[in-house]
């Protein structure tokens, strides 16, 4: 199976999966991963028939080299153990739970998934007071569960914090530069929270760059049209690109060889750097494999 972090998710796009015309449109987006979505977006009288729809629209394919996920709701919930039988017995690459409040709570979804073919990952929201407060303990479930991916939902935390959710986040900011952290402690990919300003796309620029500095692999999107600024916010950027070939052309000069520091472009350049950059060229060389 494909490690978390070794293939693009710039961008995760959600979309209700009742609405048969977003996912049909969705096939077609330049996004990675396509989120079809059974709790949030989805009102309780529709969620038996979106869940039949994600089964549906999963076993239907057509999407390509994106990652398809359904995001089920709470065990917690009356809808939450159909929706992961649902998905358990779907093709469907990724389960993302919600409301994940510590490790506990991953053992409850991994028993819930036990018939799943081995391929089906877990990714989970962190987007609560106790969950934030749990990082740690709830990456290091990753060792023992499917556990490969973490997605803030910064709407949700706002909410339970009674926090304001500004385009500058300060609140948060904390809580992101930690869960990056522990993601990255123990394998887990990472992805930011959505931006809800989707008319004014410079408002969401900058929140991605925000999402870049802090080391997110992506971020997750409520309308196709961040699609574009994410994407090219979190690829390797031309400069990005001449940098990694230059380091990997560096330590591959036999006067180089069996060195763990030398000078690059007038730059002290390290071991920890020549991985950096072929992981760099190795991303490019994926993002444009898929033709996105």
């Amino acid at each position: 199976m494909t490690s978390a972090t070794d293939r693009p998710r710039r961008s995760a796009l959600y979309l209700p999966a009742s609405n048969a015309k977003a996912i049909a449109k969705a096939r077609t987006l330049p996004c990675d991963v396509v989120i079809l979505d059974l709790e949030d977006a989805v009102a309780p009288e529709a969620k038996a028939e979106a869940r039949a729809a994600a089964v549906a629209a999963v076993e239907e394919g057509g999407f390509g080299h994106r990652e398809v996920a359904i995001r089920t709701n709470s065990l917690d919930t009356e809808w939450g153990a159909a929706d992961l039988a649902a998905a358990a017995a779907s093709r469907v690459d990724a389960v993302l739970v919600p409301k994940v409040n510590g490790p506990g709570d991953l053992d409850r979804y991994e028993d819930a998934l036990a018939s799943a073919p081995p391929s089906l990952q877990l990714w989970a929201m962190i987007e609560t007071c106790a969950s934030v407060l749990a990082l740690e303990p709830i990456a290091a479930r990753a060792s023992s569960t499917r556990l490969s991916l973490w997605i803030m939902g910064t709407n949700d935390l706002a909410k339970e914090m009674r926090a304001q959710l500004t385009p500058e986040r300060t609140p948060f900011l904390p809580f992101l530069s930690q869960a990056v952290a522990a993601a990255r402690m123990h394998g887990l990919a990472i992805l930011d929270g959505v931006c809800n300003e989707f008319r004014d796309l410079d408002v969401f620029a900058s929140e991605a760059r925000q999402g870049l500095l802090f080391g997110f692999d992506g971020k997750s999107l409520i309308h196709p049209a961040q699609i574009e600024p994410c994407n090219a916010t979190f690829s390797p950027s031309e400069a990005d690109l001449a940098w990694a070939c230059a380091v990997i052309a560096a330590f591959a000069a036999p006067e180089n060889e069996g060195k763990g520091a030398i000078q690059v472009n007038g730059k002290m350049t390290e071991l920890l750097h020549l991985d950096q950059a072929r992981r760099l060229v190795a991303m490019a060389e994926q993002i444009a494999a898929s033709g996105r």
